[in-house]
């Protein structure tokens, strides 16, 4: 068997290998196997998003927990950063999100948080991969369950269903202080018809705000269409023509946000980050003097920190590597530049309704706009061209795209940065050019782009 885990737990169509129905009904038997100790039987907390295929993946989970002893007790539609909150809090053994984030409804993935709450490591990872390619078991028929089980509180599918989404709102309402509250204050919020539109309307109407809402109406098959994190242009024009004080974009399995300012400009991870570390240094709550952000954030981050007497901390492209430096170094903020945010003292994962109200929280303590609160990161132009692969290889092993790639840093000559990574989600390559004249870097990109086509996708 090859790798099953990619760098967001296991990820592919729905239905098709590596989720169809007998894998992911084996990988739940491995799970259970994996993390039970041999005494007790293992229990899942699981979520999900909103497409139509999170049903029938789930009670194939439980069905192969099920075979092993375990349980899976599921809470339905929620983001993924409350089954992380949640997990350890009511004393699961793991937790499961279904949920393929910002990707279309006919895909779908499993991602897995330890008992602390945090994602599994590439270690754990390697021991459930284990135990799924042995061949000394299989997972054995569920037990059917009679009418004891249903009387208890199981659904016919044999998984139990909770609502613990005010044990999350509560505990993200502990961000803001009742004087950093903005009553009646007009805002926007896309819900991208995914998992926060549960909990994200709630939250902030709870919170006096008066909410315009945009992608709140999940169907099953329109997560992410034309709405959320990845497409925030209708966001935009709702703030503008509502005369919003801002507007805030979520994906499909809501651990990201996107803002957009009242003024309808985009505003990403990277100047959110730059904004609240600079205030959780004056407040003396930015532990370590330092930020931890992936290697596509943009070189403004790097400098803008710097200028703030803050040091960055680079890791590869993964929420789960920031969580990996920030535990090691006892940092308390890092993220991504696609609004994946971790704020450690919350939480160790991406969470975007509790990015959301950072960022509330900053403006309120400061006085200030959003506006001018983004406008502080200068970025560096930056080009990303996402090529369709039909396969990943050493990039260095193909001497045509090698000699691509030698050719532009030579020209970068150390005024800017090359990254060329394969995505570990999907089969892409995606090239990232950042410099000082986006034309000229464009047209570098390109060039690796036209190797790449002519040796690695089919001469497409």
């Amino acid at each position: 068997m090859g790798r099953l885990f990619g760098t967001d737990g296991v990820r592919g169509r729905a239905g098709k290998d590596p989720l169809d129905a007998p894998t992911i009904r084996r990988l739940g038997a491995a799970l259970a196997r994996a993390l039970g100790d041999g005494t007790r039987g293992v229990r899942f907390l699981a979520g999900r998003d909103t497409r139509e295929s999170g049903s029938w993946i789930e009670r194939e989970l439980a069905a192969g927990i099920r075979s092993q002893g375990g349980a899976l007790v599921s809470a339905g539609v929620i983001p993924t950063p409350a089954i992380a909150y949640l997990t350890p809090r009511m004393g699961y053994t793991a937790g499961l999100v279904i949920s393929a984030s910002h990707n279309p409804f006919e895909d779908n993935g499993i991602k897995v948080f330890s008992g602390k709450g945090e994602k599994f490591t590439e270690t754990l990872e390697g021991q459930v991969e284990t135990v799924m390619a042995a061949q000394s078991w299989a997972p054995a028929e569920a037990r059917p369950h009679d009418s004891t089980d249903l009387a208890s509180g199981l659904s016919r599918t044999g998984v139990e269903q909770v609502d613990y989404r005010s044990h999350y709102l509560e505990h993200l309402l502990r961000i803001l202080q009742p004087g950093d509250r903005h009553a009646r204050v007009p805002i926007a919020i896309d819900c991208a018809n995914g998992a926060t539109t549960t909990v994200a309307p709630q939250l902030f109407e709870r919170l006096g705000f008066d909410v315009r809402r945009v992608g709140c109406e999940p169907d099953g098959r329109n997560i992410n269409l034309g709405c959320g994190s990845t497409a925030p242009d209708l966001l935009a024009r709702t703030v503008t023509e509502g005369d919003c004080r801002l507007g805030i974009a979520y994906d499909g399995d809501g651990d990201r946000a996107i803002f957009v300012d009242d003024r309808g400009r985009i505003v990403d991870g990277d100047a959110v980050m730059l904004m609240c570390a600079k205030q959780m240094k004056a407040e003396g709550r930015l532990r370590g003097n330092a930020v931890v952000a992936t290697v596509m954030s943009n070189i403004g981050l790097e400098i803008g920190l710097r200028e703030a007497g803050i040091e960055i901390v680079r890791c590869p492209v993964g929420d789960k590597y920031v969580m990996e430096e920030l535990l090691k170094r006892g940092l308390s903020l890092g993220g991504e530049q696609s609004g994946h945010v971790i704020f450690s003292d919350y939480l160790f994962t991406g969470d975007g309704l509790a990015t959301s109200l950072h960022v509330l929280r900053t403006m309120a303590v400061t006085g200030r706009e959003l506006s001018e609160l983004a406008g502080e990161l200068q970025k560096y132009p930056q080009v990303l061209l996402n090529i369709r692969v039909d396969r990943k290889v050493d990039l260095k092993t193909i001497p045509p795209v090698a000699a691509a790639m030698e050719d532009v840093e030579r020209r970068l000559a150390g005024h800017g940065r090359l990254l060329v990574r394969y995505s570990g989600t999907e089969p892409l390559l995606r090239i990232m050019l950042e410099g000082r004249d986006e034309g000229e870097i464009r047209r570098w990109a390109e060039e690796i782009a036209d190797a790449v086509k002519q040796h690695l996708a089919g001469g497409m």
